[in-house]
């Protein structure tokens, strides 16, 4: 035997006498050997919300597919809660365990809830804490926005708006004038929650980009008016919202909360003088302008109540 060959052997024999050593030390002190073998820590389990508007959907330009009277609105149906199924197959593929999703338009009664997995939860109607985003707290890992569109104040975007076109032609945060996606993503941001995707038109997803970072986006259509767009097809835009947010998903370590600072100034200007006016009147509630009122709130949640309230709210008095 060569010199190399009986190193070799020795070294074997050394390896072999320190694991049956430590197997021995194992069986002395009552647990099984592998006790001693260095443990992975578990996965932390992926836990995503979803929150879907309509306007931001592939298809949907005109007000006649956004409410139940509308000759378009079942299709539009049909078309959102696929948008929101392909997000939930992407959300399983990378390995979601718990998936809640928000029916955020409208009477919040527009997903074809009976088409989903047995396992998903679905946040229905109105009122509710937290709005846009209720039932979101700290537990989950990504938030999701399906269907968005831009806000009151950008200059185009189909049926852009922020929370009522029928009642808001602004509302903005610390100075600043907000989509309804910057909104959520605050709110989900002082949770610790990051949004990692968004679908709508090139313009909503342009906007929210500028506002919260380089999140993964999926543009459904291309914006030509408030009502007209050059859209995807449903089917084409489901393929790629699943793959947007597959991607997104796989990397959800590298998109962060997105915080806005307290206190939160909230500023509101109504289509209404009315409702200004009545708004004035409550406590901590300020007149800053002929429609415009403002209020300092100490969370970003208190500002999204307080927009509730202020939408809800419908005097019947025109100026």
């Amino acid at each position: 035997m060569s010199s190399t060959s009986f190193e070799s052997c020795i070294s074997r024999r050394s390896t072999v006498a320190t694991l049956a050593l430590a197997t021995g030390f194992a069986w002395v002190l009552g647990m099984p050997p592998t006790v001693l073998a260095a443990e992975k820590p578990a996965a932390k389990p992926l836990a995503v919300y979803i929150s879907v508007d309509m306007e931001g959907i592939a298809g949907v330009v005109t007000a006649d597919q956004l409410g139940p009277q509308g000759f378009e609105y079942e299709r539009a149906r049909h078309f959102m809660t696929n948008e929101v199924l392909a997000a939930v197959r992407a959300a399983k593929a990378a390995g979601a365990t718990k998936i809640l999703i928000a029916d955020s338009h409208g009477n919040g009664e527009s997903l074809l809830i009976d088409e989903f997995p047995r396992d998903v939860h679905i946040i229905r109607s109105w009122p509710r804490h937290g709005a846009m985003m209720a039932g979101l707290d700290s537990s989950f890992n990504a938030a999701i926005m399906i269907g968005y569109h831009a806000s009151a104040s950008s200059p185009a975007g189909v049926r852009a708006h922020t929370i009522s076109s029928a009642t808001f032609t602004r509302i903005a945060i610390n100075g600043h004038d907000v989509s309804e996606g910057e909104i959520a993503a605050a709110q989900a941001g002082a949770l610790g929650v990051p949004v990692v995707f968004m679908s709508g038109d090139n313009v909503a997803t342009a906007e929210l980009r500028d506002r919260i970072g380089n999140i993964v986006t999926v543009e459904t259509k291309k914006a030509l008016s408030f009502h007209s767009a050059e859209t995807l097809t449903p089917a084409e835009s489901a393929v790629r919202i699943e793959a947007g947010v597959r991607s997104a998903l796989t990397r959800v370590a590298e998109f962060k909360p997105y915080t806005v600072t307290t206190p939160v100034t909230l500023e509101m200007s109504y289509k209404n003088y009315a409702a200004a006016e009545i708004f004035s009147y409550l406590p901590g509630m300020e007149k800053v302008g002929s429609r415009t009122v403002k209020y300092v709130a100490k969370s970003i949640g208190e500002a999204v109540d307080i927009i509730m309230v202020a939408e809800s709210y419908q005097p019947d008095v025109s100026p």
